[in-house]
């Protein structure tokens, strides 16, 4: 990690919210096509807004907003993770494709606790 933060892309969690995001694109690619405009693009959404919302926060102008965005990027995890049950449950997906997924699901959510605590109580 670097020294210093000159950048959100030099956040381990917007790092790993990012393969997370790629990673379910890929994932997603082998769902039924009829899924597309369904699930889907659920999944895919929730995915990348985790990243979005880090990038986001981390470019506002004060301390607040930054929290603020976090927490939504904290919803977005969680809702990611309901849709990926909800696929295994439904058979769309199988918990053998969606475990490593729902484990770096689990990192950038501690991260994002770490890094919501650090801001909160410096």
């Amino acid at each position: 990690m670097p020294a210093r933060i000159d950048s959100y892309r030099d956040l381990i969690v917007w790092q790993q919210a990012l393969d997370l995001a790629v990673s379910i694109y890929a994932e997603t690619r082998t769902w039924p096509k009829d899924e597309l405009y369904g699930l889907t693009s659920q999944v895919r959404r929730a995915a990348t807004s985790v990243p979005a919302n880090i990038a986001e926060g981390y470019g506002r102008d004060n301390q607040e907003s930054y929290l603020q965005f976090l927490r939504i990027a904290q919803g977005s995890l969680k809702e990611l993770e309901t849709h990926l049950i909800v696929a295994v449950r439904v058979g769309i997906a199988d918990q053998a494709s969606v475990e490593p997924l729902m484990v770096l699901s689990e990192s950038v959510g501690k991260l994002l606790r770490l890094l919501i605590h650090k801001l909160s109580s410096g």
